[in-house]
């Protein structure tokens, strides 16, 4: 598995040492500066490396795939007596005045280092380490587009949880600005992306090597443009009541429907992404009937699946994967590394069997279990209903010993796609998948999910592509994958297309609130068992937060007044 090196000591010393006047008239003979940095390729790598490292958190509820999740109304929060903070969530609550801290703290990181090389790599001369200028000239455009890229990442971050925020896009710009607009906070946003897509190089997925794996192309960026226009428009309309069927440019231009349609229609046709051929194989469980010489989820091997595995096109597992377009890559922790366990993914951890410790799925904190609602409504002749949500007392999914009652607001169901997976090696010991794949030492059962998350994958391109065009191919590409027929468009059949497709990928939130759904989709009581004692729950969604988190209130307090608490907070 080809993993992302991140190095944040170097990144930060760089950032540092570029504010404020010398302190002294010698040189800088050991350290690295703005003034000698992002000279060379290495330098750009380093760097870029420090951009991705900031999509990490060390506070869980700041991870964005954790946090939507439990915001939206397929899941539960879930947990033990003691998880009030996963149930504060939930049901609306601020469980602290930082919950969301980390990832505002987090996101403006990335932005500056990728402000730094967005300025630092325009003007570098890379020619004497390349054997042409034109491997040169690409290379510095990859750089530069894939910063624009992540800038515009980190803020859509932002934006989506916060709404407008301040804008510092120059490596001298003040820190102490007022929070843009929500329409100016988008403008910047499409702006990047844009500027990415025309930036980056024109190379076909198939065309790239497995050392480029996680990081960020031209068609990553038509897609995530394509993500934005949606999400800024049923925004405008459906939250703030000002219609609009344009996203804005921060040079006063604005993007339509059909620009946006003809990028997407780009990244179809010419990016040589495609969907696997079975929408299970997408997921760590379809691998496990495969290892160990054994038979260990006998519905995977009685399905046919095999695992397309997360290194790209590479056949390391079966034909490789030309689906997941962009992802969070996650190593192994360690609890002696200074927060050693946010490289290890967390949703998987959390979201996992409450003290439970079956084969293959293992134990996780019992977080996120999944609304029956969803389960009850959804036709069994999906296969991805199965795919999806895993059933608990269920001998053909490894689950037949589970023993409820450790657990709060079970259902008996939880996520299948990002839970923890484990079987016995060589030697009959039962540990986890990728300690496995990947020969990592510590077992610990808290640091050994390296299955990444997948933040945007093709499925989602040819789904935004029949939403914003109004037409069913790209709907209907999907819904044939899963061996489903063929249907007309209607917004009806894509909200119920994107439910079934991306439950539990940290999607259904943002659709809901810019569909203006979200007011509706917390109606009525579940049922549940609080450790072992039944009960009902229902959600208490407040409108006048309009599907936004709170501001840091430490933030609030820095900024001396320059920002205002978010509405409901």
């Amino acid at each position: 598995m080809k993993k992302l090196k991140y190095f944040i000591a170097i990144v930060t010393m760089v950032i540092t040492t570029s504010c404020g006047d010398k302190f002294l008239d010698t040189d800088n003979l050991y350290g690295k500066s703005l003034d000698t940095y992002y000279s060379t390729p290495t330098d750009i790598e380093e760097a870029m490396a420090g951009v991705y490292n900031a999509i990490y958190t060390p506070g869980v509820h700041s991870e964005e795939t954790v946090a939507a999740n439990l915001l939206s109304d397929m899941m539960l929060g879930g947990g033990g007596p003691d998880d009030k903070s996963a149930k504060y969530v939930d049901n609306f609550e601020d469980p602290d005045e930082d919950t969301y801290r980390d990832m505002w703290t987090q996101s403006y990181n990335g932005i500056a280092r990728a402000n730094a090389i967005i300025e630092k790599t325009a003007t570098a001369d890379f020619s004497t380490f390349f054997a042409s200028t034109e491997e040169a000239e690409a290379f510095k455009n990859q750089a530069i587009g894939e910063a624009l890229f992540m800038r515009a990442f980190f803020y859509f971050r932002l934006a989506k949880f916060f709404g407008g925020v301040p804008l510092i896009i120059a490596i001298d710009d003040p820190k102490d600005v007022a929070r843009a607009t929500y329409t100016e906070t988008y403008a910047q946003i499409a702006s990047d992306l844009k500027l990415a897509i025309e930036t980056m190089p024109d190379k076909s997925f198939t065309e790239i090597s497995t050392s480029e794996y996680g990081h960020a192309n031209k068609w990553v960026a038509q897609a995530y443009l394509g993500r934005a226009y949606l999400y800024y428009t049923g925004y405008m309309t459906n939250i703030e009541g000002q219609a609009t069927s344009d996203l804005p440019l921060a040079d006063g231009g604005s993007l339509s429907a059909s620009d946006v349609s003809a990028y997407l229609e780009d990244c179809i046709q010419n990016s040589g992404y495609a969907l696997a051929s079975d929408f299970r194989n997408l997921w760590p469980y379809s691998y496990v009937n495969q290892s160990a010489g054994s038979t260990v989820l006998p519905w995977a091997e009685t399905e046919g699946l095999s695992w397309v595995g997360q290194d790209g096109h590479s056949p390391t597992f079966g034909t490789g994967n030309y689906e997941t377009m962009f992802v969070q890559r996650f190593s192994f922790g360690d609890w002696g590394w200074s927060n050693g366990n946010s490289y290890t993914n967390r949703y998987v951890l959390y979201s996992g069997i409450r003290d439970n410790s079956m084969t293959p799925f293992g134990q996780g904190w019992g977080w996120c279990t999944v609304n029956p609602t969803l389960y009850n409504n959804w036709d069994d002749a999906d296969p991805r209903k199965q795919g999806s949500i895993l059933e608990t007392g269920e001998a053909d999914q490894g689950t037949a010993s589970f023993e409820a009652g450790k657990g709060d607001h079970e259902t008996g169901l939880f996520n299948k796609k990002y839970s923890s997976i484990q079987y016995p090696d060589e030697e009959g010991t039962v540990v986890g998948m990728f300690v496995q794949l990947y020969d990592w030492s510590n077992t610990d059962m808290q640091l050994m999910h390296a299955q990444d998350f997948i933040f945007m994958r093709f499925a989602d391109v040819l789904l935004m592509h029949s939403e914003i065009t109004g037409t069913a191919d790209g709907m209907n590409a999907v819904r044939a994958r899963a061996g489903l027929p063929a249907v007309g468009y209607s917004l009806d059949a894509i909200k119920q297309e994107r439910l079934h497709e991306f439950a539990f990928e940290g999607l259904r939130w943002f659709d809901i609130v810019r569909w203006g759904d979200v007011e509706t989709a917390f109606n009525g009581t579940i049922d549940v068992t609080n450790s072992g004692i039944p009960a009902t729950y229902s959600v208490n969604y407040r409108s006048e937060t309009k599907g936004l988190v709170p501001i840091p209130e430490t933030e609030v307090r820095l900024s001396n007044g320059v920002y205002q608490q978010n509405p409901g907070w």
